[in-house]
Parts: C-alpha cells; structure tokens; sequence
C-alpha cells in the first residue's frame, strides 16, 4: 500500500514539474526560425549642408552648418530572404527648426532682423541587409535558439521627401529695405544608402538593435530659391532601437 501511495505520489511530481520545466526553456527559445523583424529606432541625424543655400545661410544668418542637423526617428520591417539575408523596408524622419538673425546687419531701429529656418528629411526606402554571423541555431526539429550578438551590413535606394523653409525677416541687398516673407522649398529626390550595426537579443523575441547609416541625394529648390544650385541632403545618421522578432 504504502509503495503504491508512493508511486502516485512521484508520477504527480513528474507531471508537474515536466511543463514547468518545459516553460522555463520556452523563455530561451522559438518555435522555429522567424521570418519577420519590426524595429523602431531613434537618434541623430548629420546633415552634410555642404550646398550654397546652406552656405549663404551660414554666411549671412547666425547659422552653422551643425545647425541643420537634428533627430531622427526611424522604423523597419524586414523579411527574412534566407538565414542571413533580410529585405528591410524602412521609413524614417529627421528635421530641425532653429532661429537666427542677420550676422552684420540690423533694422532701422538698431534691432536684429530675425528669421527661423527650418528642415526636414523623410526617407522611404528598401535595403538589402547581411548578417555577417549566424542570428542562431535550431535544436532539434522545432526549437531556434537566437544568438546574443549578431553584426550586419547594407545598402539599399530610396525616395526621400525635403522641406527647406526659412520665415520671419529679410534685407533686400538692392536698397537696404527690410521685409517679411516665408520662404519655402520641397520636393521628392532619389536616395542610396550603406548601413552597419548589430542586434543584441534581449530574450528569444526582443533586441536591442543599433545601426549607423550614410545617404546620398540631392534635390532642386523652388521657385523661392531661385539661382540656387541643388540641395544636399546627404548625411550621416546613427540610431538604437528595439526590435522584435516574429
């Protein structure tokens, strides 16, 4: 009697610690390798402005070229072509808005003459992006176990939307006259792009990812900025983000 009590007594031993068990390794593990990636990232945004509209800004207005830089905020989604290569559809933002005033000039009160500048970058784009080392590893038939530290590379093209736009007070170098405008220019250009960073997993679903990114374009100005060449809206941009796999 006292034997079959006790095999009662560790067959319900077993059978409750058998799914605790289980549970405590779903926490390390997937179902099978995920072919989804959704990341959200923030961060900065470098502008080169290294075209003659930024110039004459810098020269004329208190305005450097650091000022045109701002932050960024950005999101991903991805789709795995095959173990180590993703198609990365992303679309991110980066804009600025920054006063100043005329560096040597002045009203004929003896008052600065003020205007506020803005812009802005909205890029949409599609990126191959390459895992430099293996994102994990499957135990058995079902279960993917993600790597802790995952590298990767890129380059992709794009669309990217512009706005430059400068308001407030200006000096008309004719004769002296100061006068209010809203000067503003926007458009769609061509983007290309290389990219680095890495995932560092959080647990079986969430990472920490973090990439830096460089982009080329450039775009005409509008009929405000005439006898302007193009804008540059190349730039240098460095984000951290979460991502989740799925």
């Amino acid at each position: 009697m006292q034997l079959r009590l006790g095999g009662v007594a560790l067959a319900v031993l077993v059978s409750t610690a058998a799914p605790a068990t289980a549970q405590e390794r779903g926490k390390d593990f997937l179902f099978g390798r995920p072919d989804w990636n959704l990341a959200v990232r923030g961060g900065y945004a470098y502008a080169n402005a290294s075209s003659d509209v930024f110039d004459f800004a810098t020269d004329q207005l208190t305005l450097n070229r650091r000022d045109f830089s701002g932050l960024a905020l950005g999101a991903d989604l991805a789709y795995s072509l095959r173990s180590d290569l993703d198609l990365v559809l992303g679309v991110s933002y980066a804009g600025m808005s920054k006063k100043s005033e005329f560096r040597r000039l002045e009203d004929n009160n003896k008052l600065p003459i003020e205007q506020t500048t803005k812009f802005s970058r909205l890029p949409v784009t599609a990126s191959l992006k390459w895992y430099l080392a293996s994102r994990g590893r499957s135990v058995g038939h079902f279960a993917w176990i993600p790597a802790k530290y995952t590298p990767y590379v890129g380059a992709g093209v794009g669309l990217v939307q512009y706005s430059f736009e400068q308001v407030g007070d200006f000096v008309d170098f004719q004769n002296n006259n100061v006068f209010k405008h809203d000067y503003t220019s926007s458009d769609w250009a061509k983007t290309a792009h290389v990219l680095a960073g890495f995932d560092y997993s959080l647990g079986p679903r969430w990472a920490l990812t973090t990439e830096a990114r460089y982009s080329w374009a450039k775009a005409d100005l509008g009929n405000d900025f005439t006898g302007f060449g193009p804008i540059d809206l190349s730039g240098f941009t460095t984000t951290v983000g979460l991502s989740i796999r799925f």
